[in-house]
């Protein structure tokens, strides 16, 4: 396990102390453990002594020796047995911490998010020791927001579920042929529930197959051509619907139940200019008095008159006018990809060391990384003051001399203050290779504040790169207030690269900002995992699939550009 890992078992079992009444004292050294263990440079599965870390002692070295034997924690599964299941939910409410969970559990024996709601509507809530009416009126709107969230996943979420039912269906030989379908399919950022389209002759066979799975929670619908189930996978609980067609229905089925509703209407437009009607059962030609099916997605796109649509296109955003003058783009692929311009290491806040870090990127197939650890002013995040840089750089020119075909650039992911300064002086930015900037703090400034601050750092002539520009958590937390078309108007004067950050969590810039910035602006962007440990690289397909629906081309993104290329792009700013 690495330290990102261990520390967040650690913050877990803080947490679970805190919300059961353990001694602040206690809970307060697991936290300071969890602290030393995020931010040491060293990782914690390599030491010998785990008490040379500062706070740890016995009793917390044996629980970090426990998770690193076992994955786990014993005391943090007796919390979980011990508490009310449902209490540490609470925790996702902005503003409400362990502290005041506790509280509220012992003097109201608030358990759950409706009695916590219930409590503050009755007003029974402020009279508590720490609370008071406005902090009450605060708890009904963080459960408003929360409850206003809609009951969505993660895509890389959904995709793990996914994966586990593909291998069941894989293994099946009732099942001819089968295929995702739906947003899932799509690629979008969120996903109410997973598609799949199944291609059998023996539908009820299959039905009765899949009803048997042991991850199914509950059969909300078994039939011939629909089995609908809420099943959970790894902690992920989710519905699936299967479609079950014959063989020769299978491409019109997959197109159908790929979407979006709006892309099928337009074909459905289309198809009723030649006198034809699509369904999910094929095209039916009246005068013949037949339903033609298809072998494939492109025959059946083909017999429209069409070149193939990928499914990540099929928003009716203007994909069926480009494919009706064979302009659509050619989009982005994964083998495009030659580098990761933005990641961490055990300098900051990472979790692995930059050799590390760089061997896992070589062996992806990668040319070159960028090292961006954390700058000064983010003391959470072990920020690195000058001199640490100047360290760090000594050891990336090390490494770099030991590697072949391979580079890491020097670089910072450097805080934008809330008065548009940087955290460091252009004397030290001009000696990197790259600079990303972006923003961790004062996200509630309005609009004008807000733009005006990421213009003024984007002017600098040494920020190449601005990262997760909305500063938008998918389902967590909204983007901050900010005129986009003034950021992306200062991109095109200053020569500003701005980021689709690939973590499934932000995936930031989105799609549609994407595409309007590409088509009204010209811009170029960058696409990064902003990983924490070599895991974390994983996750660039998830910012390809973004950029593909954002309609960019290979030639949009600078990390599919060859290291000397890149390296001008970079320069052309200053």
């Amino acid at each position: 396990m690495n330290n990102k890992q261990i520390a967040g078992i650690l913050h877990s079992l803080a947490n679970l102390m805190e919300l059961s009444g353990e001694n602040h004292f206690k809970v307060n050294a697991y936290r300071r453990v969890a602290r030393s263990v995020e931010n040491s440079r060293q990782s914690v599965s390599e030491m010998e002594k785990l008490e040379e870390l500062p706070g740890v002692g016995k009793g917390t070295a044996s629980v970090i020796e426990e998770i690193l034997q076992t994955g786990r924690s014993s005391q943090l599964e007796e919390l979980q047995q011990k508490l009310p299941p449902k209490l540490p939910d609470l925790l996702q409410l902005p503003g409400l911490g362990p502290k005041s969970i506790y509280t509220l559990y012992k003097e109201l024996n608030i358990t759950n998010l409706e009695e916590l709601q219930v409590a503050a509507k009755q007003q029974k809530i402020r009279s508590l020791s720490g609370f008071g009416a406005k902090k009450e009126e605060k708890i009904l709107e963080a459960i408003s927001q929360y409850q206003s969230r809609p009951e969505r996943r993660l895509l890389h979420e959904a995709l793990i579920v996914a994966q586990r039912f593909t291998e069941y269906f894989e293994g099946n030989e009732w099942i001819d042929q089968f295929e995702l379908a739906g947003s899932i399919r799509r690629q979008k950022e969120t996903i109410k529930d997973i598609d799949y389209v199944v291609a059998t002759t023996k539908p009820i066979e299959v039905g009765e197959w899949i009803a048997s799975l042991p991850e199914i929670l509950e059969i909300v619908n078994q039939g011939e051509t629909k089995v609908s189930v809420i099943v959970k996978v790894e902690g992920i609980e989710i519905s699936i619907d299967i479609r079950l067609v014959s063989p020769e229905q299978f491409a019109s089925a997959l197109h159908h139940f790929t979407g979006s509703k709006e892309h099928n209407v337009r074909i459905r437009q289309r198809a009723k200019q030649f006198g034809w009607k699509v369904s999910e059962y094929g095209v039916y030609h009246p005068e013949q008095e037949n339903t033609i099916t298809f072998r494939d997605e492109e025959s059946f796109f083909a017999h429209l008159q069409l070149p193939f649509i990928p499914p990540t296109l099929r928003e009716d955003r203007g994909e069926i006018e480009r494919a009706e003058h064979h302009e659509l783009p050619i989009l982005i692929q994964k083998t495009d990809y030659r580098g990761d311009l933005h990641m961490h290491t055990l300098y900051s806040d990472g979790a692995d060391r930059i050799q590390k870090m760089a061997e896992a990127a070589q062996q992806k197939g990668y040319e070159y990384i960028a090292i961006t650890d954390h700058s000064q002013s983010l003391k959470i995040a072990n920020g690195l003051t000058i001199r640490d840089l100047q360290e760090q750089w000594e050891e990336i020119d090390r490494i770099n001399a030991k590697m072949e075909g391979f580079t890491i650039l020097k670089g910072t992911e450097m805080d934008i203050l809330p008065d548009g300064t940087l955290d460091f002086p252009d004397e030290i930015l001009q000696q990197m290779d790259l600079v990303i900037a972006s923003i961790h703090s004062s996200f509630k400034q309005d609009e004008q504040t807000m733009t005006r601050r990421i213009v003024k750092a984007m002017e600098n002539p040494y920020v190449d790169i601005i990262a997760h520009p909305t500063g938008r958590l998918l389902l967590r937390r909204d983007g901050y207030q900010v005129d986009m078309d003034q950021i992306f108007q200062t991109a095109t004067d200053t020569g500003t690269i701005l980021e689709l950050n690939a973590n499934p969590h932000r995936l930031d810039l989105n799609d549609e900002l994407l595409k309007r910035g590409k088509e009204e602006y010209g811009l170029n962007f960058t696409i990064n995992s902003d990983a924490h440990s070599t895991e974390g690289l994983e996750v660039i397909p998830f910012g390809i699939y973004t950029a593909q629906r954002g309609w960019l081309e290979k030639e949009d993104v600078i990390n599919t550009l060859p290291l000397v290329e890149l390296k001008k792009r970079l320069k052309s700013k200053i």
